[in-house]
């Protein structure tokens, strides 16, 4: 979470940075027209170079995902990029239009218009000659990107329809795109501000084209066919194998992947629930039934199937030096510690984790499924894992005290959770309170990709 807050504190700072160094007379802009025009340019500017940066992460990018902590904090990160971007092109709206409303109400006199000078530069003529067209095509453009965004950040709006309207974010870019380049300040297009904008808007625009093209992460999808399936009516989740003979380039345990059984419904991201062998080229996921698509996926989905699988993502790895990890998975996210007791399980004889480091494992869940629940505890047993059962109903809530009461060296251990964000952010905030340096050892994941 630092790193997001970092990344967009740090662009609005040196945007605004770059832009104060364009324009070194802002400050001495007099009368209220002229404030506008000069917090017309600024937050145009602003919102743009956030509209880019939003839209090369749609791309899922390798080269930041280590440095962010996983592609759950880079959509993270996406998600108040757009937010944010969306803000303030609202401001920057407001003070397009809200001007020209108070002057239809009397309540201002616009200012007389001399005549302008000729424009002696052919490119800047040409730009001037199309203010009028961009001036228009942006405002609507605008309007578009108001309702897309609002539309992503509705739970309630099918996940299915989002995948489809979510993509046309990527055409009203591309508008927009052109509304900034005519309307830039000219002359800033020759400053570190300009420099800086044509790198934004050159990767924001090839970007929004392979969004259009349907061509994000192809580069890492394979095709596989489902081998098993096996639902587990207590908890209501549906086990998929799925093998993947060729391409895959395996995984490491906590990681997850978008998988596509229907191309009208888009790539679903599912944590991985099984360890990799390359001899035994298989995928597991564990879907549990959440909504309208994963409720469904039992009479869909059928052995022999093919599905697309792309991937592998993610930093949840289990990585560190610890003598001691605590794991906490809530309801369905027990599935990436599932995966690392397999792992575990297969590497038993040539361990790749510190020697001596041994895990907790706290399962809490409100769903009831022997089958289920037996299969979990002979992985912890192969693992030599310790596991802790809690169901809802019997044994009440998971608690910080708890943990820390069954984990008598918590404070040397790293904390490893997988589960709702709320019931994450919870023991988070307890653990501080604790002493615990939750910055350094407290990992979770943000499974959140809308």
């Amino acid at each position: 979470m630092r790193h997001i807050k970092q990344v967009l504190v740090g662009l609005l700072a040196l945007v605004s940075l770059l832009w104060v160094a364009a324009e070194p007379g802002v400050f001495q802009s007099a009368g209220f027209f002229a404030i506008r025009a000069v917090a017309v340019q600024y937050t145009g500017v602003l919102a743009i170079a956030l509209m880019s940066v939003a839209m090369m992460l749609a791309l899922r990018p390798r080269w930041p995902e280590r440095w962010m902590g996983g592609l759950d904090k880079m959509y993270r990160l996406h998600k108040w990029l757009g937010i944010t971007a969306l803000i303030v092109a609202i401001i920057h709206w407001l003070w397009t239009q809200g001007p020209k409303w108070a002057v239809g109400w009397g309540l201002l006199e616009r200012p007389a218009r001399g005549d302008r000078p000729p424009i002696e530069n052919q490119v800047e003529a040409a730009f001037s000659s199309l203010r009028g067209t961009a001036e228009g095509v942006g405002e609507w453009a605008f309007y578009a990107v108001v309702a897309l965004i609002a539309l992503a950040l509705v739970r309630a709006f099918p996940y299915r329809w989002f995948y489809k309207t979510h993509r046309l974010l990527a055409l009203a870019y591309l508008v927009l795109m052109f509304h900034s380049v005519v309307l830039l300040t000219f002359a800033d297009w020759m400053t570190p501000l300009g420099a800086a904008m044509a790198v934004l808007l050159a990767g924001g625009t090839f970007s929004a084209g392979v969004v259009l093209l349907r061509r994000v992460g192809a580069a890492r999808q394979v095709k596989g066919r489902i081998a098993e399936l096996t639902y587990y009516p207590g908890v209501k989740a549906l086990e998929t194998v799925i093998d993947v003979p060729a391409g895959w380039p395996g995984h490491r345990p906590g990681q997850f992947a978008f998988a596509m059984s229907d191309a009208s419904e888009g790539a679903h991201p599912y944590t991985i629930a099984s360890g990799w062998h390359p001899d035994h080229p298989r995928i597991t996921f564990v879907t549990k039934e959440l909504g309208d698509h994963t409720r469904g996926l039992k009479e869909r989905l059928k052995v022999g199937q093919e599905v697309r699988v792309e991937g592998p993502y993610g930093c949840f790895t289990f990585d560190d030096d610890c003598r001691s990890q605590i794991w906490i998975g809530g309801g369905i996210g027990i599935t990436p510690f599932i995966a690392r007791m397999k792992h575990m399980a297969l590497r038993g004889e040539a361990p790749d984790w510190p020697q001596g480091q041994v895990a907790d494992l706290f399962h809490t869940t409100s769903d009831v499924d022997e089958v289920a629940l037996a299969k979990l505890a002979e992985d912890a047993r192969a693992a030599q894992v310790q596991l802790h059962l809690l169901i809802d109903a019997r044994d009440g809530r998971l608690t910080g005290a708890r943990i820390r009461e069954a984990v008598p060296d918590w404070r040397e251990a790293s904390i490893w959770f997988c589960g709702p964000a709320s019931f994450g952010a919870a023991l988070r905030a307890d653990f501080a309170t604790e002493g615990f340096p939750v910055d350094k050892r407290f990992h979770q994941e943000l499974f959140d990709m809308r």
